[in-house]
């Protein structure tokens, strides 16, 4: 059954690729004798084949070619191409809002339970509210002066790392030991663990949303073709709804985790232990006097976001350095 489906896939692939050279020659053939393209020339593909090996060059060429301002599609979805300083500048400063959305991806709606993280929310009071609780709540001043002492403790660590490794007279990576700081500093603020405790473990939060975005960047058909829209023709589904569901197994048992240590906390009020941003959303999410209440989707995306993005600022690093 596998087999015959992986076939009829294929021959759909074929059959495609087959039409898009067709219709290139064909617009080509059109354009040499100079008649006026039809806007349904291209019904399918859109204006995917100007694009070429190298997109952006492709796109300047455009620009050059028919001005500072360019309506194009790829595939079946509409595209902008401004090139002009002073066109970008008047759209963000007078038409910023109808350009806040992002373009809809199908890997990350599911991946980010509806699009309820900061980074992919439409623009509207609960972006609003989300954008204002991550700077002052969860980059503000003040959270970040309470999360001084984790990350004392983490730069302690890493330097009776170097230290041993000096004494023993060992090479030190020191490009691996910087990205293993900032990674156990992000996740010990995020979700109070430490990303890894040995040089080879990884923590298996960091893991998955890793892999979450790898498929969350993939190229699908359903978002660029209109009618595969509801056809599932890379085997997307399966993965995501794997990856998926494993990262809300284990965010679900974080929570109660941090839930069953806030009670305790309560119990015994002599005790003190700073919160981590894990905490702080999820007394808003309860908190009935809120601007907007918080859903528990809305606390995992946005802590998945936040570790795809510490993940994206610590891969910027240098070629390491032994020392």
């Amino acid at each position: 059954m596998v087999d015959l489906q992986n076939e009829y896939i294929l021959l759909f692939l074929i059959w495609l690729l087959s039409l898009f050279f067709l219709l290139t020659i064909y617009t080509k053939t059109r354009a040499k004798a100079r008649l006026p393209p039809s806007p349904r020339a291209i019904p399918i593909i859109g204006h995917l084949h100007l694009l070429g090996p190298i997109p952006h060059q492709a796109l300047h060429k455009l620009s050059l070619k028919h001005g500072p301002l360019v309506h194009f599609f790829l595939g079946s979805k509409p595209c902008l191409l401004v090139s002009s300083p002073e066109i970008v500048k008047d759209i963000f400063r007078n038409h910023e809002s109808n350009f806040m959305n992002r373009p809809y991806f199908t890997n990350l709606d599911y991946l980010t339970y509806g699009l309820a993280d900061l980074a992919m929310a439409p623009y509207g009071p609960l972006w609003k509210f989300m954008k204002k609780l991550c700077m002052v709540e969860l980059l503000g001043s003040r959270t970040v002066e309470q999360l001084l002492p984790v990350r004392r403790e983490e730069m302690r660590q890493f330097l009776r790392i170097i230290t041993e490794k000096a004494k023993a007279g060992e090479a030190v990576d020191v490009g691996a030991q910087l990205m293993r700081l900032t990674n156990n500093i992000i996740s010990r603020m995020l979700v109070s663990q430490r990303c890894s405790d040995d040089e080879d473990k990884a923590d298996e939060v960091r893991t998955l949303v890793k892999e979450m975005n790898s498929l969350g960047t993939k190229f699908n058909l359903q978002d660029l073709i209109w009618f595969c829209k509801d056809l599932d023709l890379q085997r997307y589904g399966k993965r995501l709804k794997d990856v998926r569901n494993r990262y809300d197994i284990l965010m679900e048992k974080i929570i109660r985790e941090h839930k069953e240590e806030k009670q305790k906390r309560e119990m015994n009020k002599s005790e003190e232990q700073v919160g981590d941003l894990l905490d702080i959303l999820l007394d808003i999410s309860e908190d009935e006097n809120a601007e907007m209440r918080l859903s528990r989707e809305n606390v995992k995306a946005l802590i998945m976001v936040t570790i795809s993005l510490s993940q994206t600022c610590t891969s910027i690093t240098p070629a390491h350095t032994h020392i």
